[in-house]
């Protein structure tokens, strides 16, 4: 496992710490979560943001729920 540092102003570490205390977390699991939450939130995004276009553009491919099952041999 790696580690980082970050540089943070003291009133920010309190509040960073005071949260991690209050979901009884490590700084480190919390800071980490918060990440990844952030990048599948912004890939969320990307993924919707594409489907809406191409769905305004008339481009989107779908297919019947059926045939999904059939590819995933379910």
């Amino acid at each position: 496992m790696s580690t980082i540092s970050v540089r943070v102003p003291d009133d920010e570490l309190a509040i960073f710490k005071s949260y991690a205390q209050l979901h009884n977390a490590s700084l480190s699991s919390i800071i980490r979560d918060v990440m990844m939450e952030h990048i599948e939130n912004e890939y969320d995004l990307a993924v919707f943001t594409e489907y809406e276009k191409e769905k305004t553009d008339g481009t989107l491919k779908n297919q019947p729920i059926t045939e999904l099952w059939k590819e995933l041999d379910l």
